[in-house]
């Protein structure tokens, strides 16, 4: 696809229609959970999963091979979830990928590391609602509820510079994410599961800096949309919000049961 194609409205004939035109039985469908899956909440530990949504993605997950690429651990994400897609990776790639068992376990050395490091640059009487969590392998630092926005993220970034090994940063809304380097951002994540799930094609829906690891690959046969219009983004197709999260996911179900052959089921009211 071509940068000229970037940015189009998911719901727009000529964009809707190379959507439908994309689907095929060998492509795997991956999603972003917070924001994408689940409307982002002040408190992340309460996020839910909307009632429409998860029927439409226990709908695709009996006809389609699904994956579910998050920030969260995978235990947590699951836990979210209430079901168990084909693939389910962690902490923005790094947690849980076929084949990268070993390496996590330096990973998860590496963030322990920096917890260690960090509880010591941010002493806990000057972290004034700065929230370190460790997910296992990567670490986020929260700011959402600190007085000083500015002056927080500041001293944040000031103790990342002096950490060792130094991370591979990705900045959010008041968080920031620390992965060791060397691990498997989305993107990778995706590649890697389109290779051992035998799927010739990747569809992926995100919706914030992390996904743009899969934004950038500027690949044919990956198909990306990324929820919220953003000029900046490298995503082919967007949508106006999350409230349309359900619509597209019963599109999709739509055209693969086309391309599959397979009738409508009369819904019983």
């Amino acid at each position: 696809m071509s940068m000229k194609e970037r940015l189009s409205y998911i719901f727009g004939r000529t964009a809707f229609s190379k959507m439908r035109d994309f689907i095929e039985r060998t492509t795997l469908f991956a999603f972003d959970l917070d924001g994408t899956l689940a409307p982002i909440v002040p408190k992340p530990s309460l996020i839910g999963i909307p009632g429409s949504i998860r029927q439409e993605l226990n709908t695709l997950n009996a006809q389609a091979i699904v994956a579910v690429i998050t920030g969260r651990s995978r235990s947590d994400a699951l836990h979210h979830l209430g079901l168990s897609p084909r693939y389910l990776i962690g902490n923005h790639g790094a947690e849980g990928l076929p084949g990268w068992k070993d390496r996590e376990q330096v990973f998860s050395i590496i963030a322990n590391q920096w917890q260690s490091q960090l509880d010591k640059l941010l002493p806990g009487n000057d972290r004034k609602g700065i929230m370190i969590e460790n997910k296992g392998v990567t670490l986020s630092i929260h700011y959402r509820h600190v007085c000083n926005i500015k002056g927080a993220h500041k001293m944040i970034l000031e103790a990342i510079n002096q950490l060792n090994p130094q991370p591979r940063r990705i900045g959010g809304q008041f968080i920031e994410n620390l992965l060791p380097a060397g691990a498997p951002d989305k993107g990778i994540a995706l590649r890697v599961l389109m290779e051992k799930s035998g799927c010739r094609k990747g569809f992926f829906v995100g919706d914030d800096e992390t996904d743009e690891d899969v934004f950038r690959l500027n690949d044919e046969n990956i198909f990306t949309v990324r929820v919220g219009m953003n000029a900046s983004s490298d995503a082919l197709f967007y949508l106006r919000g999350q409230n349309e999260i359900t619509q597209l996911m019963s599109e999709i179900n739509i055209a693969l049961r086309n391309k599959n052959n397979v009738s409508t089921p009369t819904v019983v009211q």
